[in-house]
């Protein structure tokens, strides 16, 4: 059974593409595990080159995503792991209050 589809997107600073992809080559299997741990499957993140977009995809399969949320927030090593990604992106300047990743309404899904 699919899991509710996510989807988010935002920018990433030109000097900091390679870096970004770079870490992305090896994610620490940690915070992989976390990522299981909160009932996130089938984790993608795309870039879109000039433009410099992320877009991250997931299915959510647990039953409370806040709970989940604030379990990865919480976790020491993913904090350790944002420390190093969250400085190679750049909200969106439409981007909502608070909102890091904005949120994509998903307007058409076939499977």
């Amino acid at each position: 059974m699919a899991g509710q589809r996510m989807g988010m997107v935002i920018g990433l600073r030109p000097d900091k593409v390679a870096q970004y992809k770079s870490l992305h080559a090896a994610v620490w299997p940690d915070v992989l595990a976390n990522i299981t741990e909160c009932n996130i499957r089938n984790y993608s993140i795309f870039l879109k080159e000039p433009e410099n977009l992320l877009f991250s995809y997931w299915e959510y399969h647990g039953s409370d995503f806040a709970a989940d949320a604030a379990l990865m927030a919480g976790n020491p090593r993913v904090k350790e792991w944002w420390a190093l990604t969250d400085p190679c992106q750049q909200k969106l300047s439409t981007g909502k209050d608070g909102e890091w990743w904005a949120a994509m309404e998903e307007v058409f899904h076939h499977d």
